[in-house]
């Protein structure tokens, strides 16, 4: 399995509405689209007072990584779609990308 790691370093008083457009549209989205979404929220620690959230998504390879953002952050659902509410709220982000098990992947599944 493969494992991604987003976070989000958010601009100063988005992070309510930042979480509320992924919770409502991006992540149901990103699900419909045939996406793994594992978890996503608000950062416990804010580092430099900055706020941050993150997203867990699973792939089966990193070739279907490749594959599926491709597709997803290509489409018009996207573009057309939560998109904008999305990244206008975020000031950057990186992501970490592992490979791992399916039991570390269903450990880390949010209930």
């Amino acid at each position: 399995m493969i494992l991604e790691f987003r976070t989000y370093r958010l601009k100063p008083g988005s992070t309510a509405d930042f979480l509320r457009v992924m919770g409502e549209e991006s992540i149901p989205l990103l699900e419909s689209a045939g996406l793994r979404v594992i978890d996503y929220g608000r950062s416990l620690v804010a580092e430099d007072g900055r706020e941050e959230a993150y997203l867990i998504r699973a792939f089966t390879s990193l070739e279907e990584h490749e594959r599926q953002e491709r597709e997803f952050y290509g489409s018009e659902a996207w573009l057309k779609g939560p998109r904008e509410d999305i990244v206008s709220r975020i000031e950057s982000y990186h992501t970490i990308v592992i490979e791992t098990s399916e039991a570390a992947v269903a450990t880390l599944r949010r209930a």
